[in-house]
């Protein structure tokens, strides 16, 4: 399956790559919005299930509410948006606002 863009992002550059998972909402009236994110992405700090977003080259910490898991991957409902990077397998000294920068896989 292809996903298009409505509206293109400068964020978003040739070669990357994303997984969608579309979900049933129950057919109420307003949809149920969430987010795919790799487990390894995934800490658990100060008893709070968080990740780091990259934001203008830095690691930004955000607190994340998991709905559920699916294989490899953590179901988000909150604290990270469509189209957002985050940092899988953050080394243990990571901490916000640390400069980082994407790899190519």
């Amino acid at each position: 399956m292809r996903v298009g863009f409505d509206q293109l992002d400068p964020r978003i550059l040739p070669e990357m790559s994303v997984k969608v998972a579309f979900r049933e909402t129950g057919g109420g009236s307003t949809a149920n919005h969430t987010v795919l994110v790799p487990k390894s992405a995934m800490q658990s700090q100060d008893g709070r299930d968080v990740v780091f977003v990259v934001q203008h080259g830095r690691a930004e910490r955000r607190a994340v509410t998991v709905i559920d898991t699916q294989g490899d991957d953590s179901v988000l409902s909150a604290g990270v948006s469509a189209g957002e990077s985050v940092v899988v397998d953050p080394p243990a000294g990571l901490n916000d606002g640390m400069p980082v920068r994407a790899r190519k896989l």
